[in-house]
């Protein structure tokens, strides 16, 4: 493919006290916007570029782990780690570099060791203002489902009037229709940052998004209530329902991505930190707030995976370390680019991520020279999905007790804007062995779900899977993408197993003495009901902080101790049986 160059022609009042640093701007604001903040409120909204109109046909956003075309990035800062990022991200797709300056890049790509020759390396010459592509780029989704790619654009929350332009650039390149959320009152501020789409109608963002579209915003906008911030996201991006966590102390800016993300449908990547730092509580809260509130689109519980967050020096965010984190990562069809920071605590990390994603391809690139910006990898790139998605969405199989006569019964809901043509379901409990294929069936008219049982296998068997399917056009496609060398999986146990009886036993609850936020760590041998409650020292119950089926191994139980009487209560744990009490003393 010849390279292709494009010359962005742009007009823009900006001052240039006021944007013309030096020095790479940071994720957050820089001390010079902080100041021109506060001396020039409001501050308008991006230029009406776009389509200022919401689409007129339904709307999907896509999720990172679908299909893509291209990666594109901005030429500008933190360059040997972008140059690590076109070496990987080439060898799976287009990546598109946004630079001012074609020689001095390709200069420097060269320096890099990167084949910027390679027929997947373009070039897009446009003017910026910082590296944070993630939060100033348009999103991609398709109208009526799978049917044609598109691009969304919300109000950048910096003032940046350079990077504004870029998502127009972009779509321009592309040839696709950017919608843009730049006008009343569909007008809304929201960086990409703080936004992780399942491709099925959920949105995962912290409340920063209620922040700055509220009262008294810095950009303008319109005072959106929740709804109508719901509103908005559902129009232009397809989200039925939107999940909000509450701000981190200590994490900066307060973008998702930096300590959660989405790896699939139904598993999320929490990053984790050790006991007393404070950041730690919140992001508990937050999971167990998921977990008691919603459940996947498939209506099954999420699965949490957990990785710890690695400290610089041995301190922590809340005592003025970087904020390291191995959760802002770029899933890229089928390689993962991982943050990494030092061998001692990456291993760890390398090693969750290889058994959350088998068969994909993780690429580690260091970010120690990124992350006191406020940022690491998914913050500097920018997927775009491919015009034609074969489409296969699928709640992967739990673990099993028994052999489960006559089989697992394995489904999957497939679009392709041509039709399918069929799909084919693969399984074996060897993978050194072949695969065994399945032909899947449409299991009602229109319904797009496609069902097959697998046999029965042997208990103690660990059963490996994958889907394949054939669009009318001929397009083909996999899920995982990576298969047959990434899959699905689940385990039988043994009959026995189900006659195991349930331990669970109370954790220490801290912090104790209490004041706010509390936890109540509960550890249980296999998932079993249980009751948890708060109760006075007569033994009169004052709260339930938990009622339901505990899952195997530890879970986090939270109370606000700020909405009881200072004085000394129980913590008590009812299950199968037993009764353990803590007493915990609120402030």
């Amino acid at each position: 493919m010849k390279k292709l160059l494009y010359t962005f022609l742009f007009s823009a009042v900006i001052s240039a006290a006021a944007f013309s640093q030096d020095e790479p701007l940071p994720r957050g604001f820089s001390p010079e916007e902080l100041i021109w903040l506060s001396e020039n409120k409001p501050v308008p909204g991006a230029a009406a570029f776009g389509i200022t109109e919401p689409p007129t046909l339904p709307v999907r956003a896509m999720a990172e782990w679908e299909e893509m075309q291209a990666v594109v990035v901005t030429w500008r800062s933190y360059k040997p780690i972008l140059a690590q990022i076109v070496q990987a991200a080439k060898e799976e797709v287009r990546v598109v570099i946004v630079n001012s300056n074609l020689a001095t890049c390709q200069t420097e790509l060269t320096n890099f060791g990167v084949d910027w020759q390679s027929d997947n390396v373009e070039f897009m010459q446009a003017p910026s203002n910082s590296v944070w592509i993630r939060d100033y780029g348009a999103n991609p989704i398709y109208l009526n489902g799978v049917d044609s790619l598109a691009l969304v654009d919300w109000i950048y929350n910096r003032p940046r009037p350079l990077d504004d332009i870029i998502p127009d650039a972009v779509g321009d390149y592309f040839g696709l229709p950017v919608y843009s959320t730049t006008v009343a009152p569909y007008d809304l501020t929201h960086p990409g940052g703080n936004n992780f789409s399942d491709g099925m109608g959920t949105n995962f963002s912290s409340k920063l998004i209620l922040d700055e579209n509220g009262p008294l915003n810095q950009w303008g906008t319109s005072n959106h209530t929740e709804e109508g911030v719901d509103s908005i996201m559902e129009r232009f991006y397809g989200i039925d329902r939107y999940v909000k966590f509450t701000n981190l102390p200590y994490d900066g800016i307060h973008h998702i991505d930096m300590h959660m993300k989405l790896l699939n449908e139904t598993t999320l990547l929490v990053g984790e930190y050790p006991e007393g730092v404070p950041d730690r509580d919140q992001i508990e809260a937050n999971i167990q707030y998921l977990l008691d509130n919603f459940t996947t689109p498939f209506g099954t519980p999420y699965n949490v995976v957990r990785i710890p967050m690695p400290p610089q020096n041995g301190q922590y965010p809340s005592a003025g370390a970087p904020l390291r984190t191995y959760v802002n990562s770029f899933i890229v069809n089928k390689t993962v680019l991982l943050p990494t920071y030092e061998e001692q605590y990456d291993t760890t990390a390398l090693r969750i991520w290889q058994e959350a994603m088998p068969g994909y391809n993780i690429v580690g690139i260091n970010c120690n020279s990124i992350v006191p910006a406020g940022g690491a990898i998914h913050c500097i790139v920018k997927e775009v999905g491919v015009q034609d998605p074969l489409l296969i969405q699928h709640n992967p199989l739990d673990d099993i007790v028994g052999a489960n006569p006559p089989g697992y019964e394995v489904n999957a809901w497939i679009r392709h804007r041509s039709g399918i043509a069929g799909a084919t379901l693969f399984y074996t409990t060897d993978t050194t062995a072949a695969y065994q294929s399945l032909d899947m069936v449409l299991a009602e008219p229109d319904s797009n779900r496609w069902s097959v049982s697998i046999p029965q296998q042997p208990e103690g068997s660990t059963v490996y899977y994958y889907i394949h399917a054939t669009a009318n056009s001929g397009k083909q496609v996999v899920r995982p993408l990576v298969a047959p060398e990434g899959y699905f999986d689940f385990y039988i146990h043994p009959a026995t197993a189900a006659e195991e009886v349930q331990t669970s036993s109370l954790g220490k609850v801290f912090p104790n003495p209490a004041s706010a936020l509390t936890c109540i760590p509960v550890e249980a041998t296999i998932a079993g009901e249980a009751v948890i409650e708060i109760s006075d020292l007569l033994g009169r119950k004052v709260e339930t902080v938990f009622s339901g089926k505990l899952p195997a191994g530890v879970s986090r139980h939270y109370f606000r101790a700020d909405g009881l009487a200072a004085g000394v209560y129980q913590v008590v744990l009812r299950s199968e049986g037993d009764v353990q009490a803590q007493k915990v003393i609120v402030k």
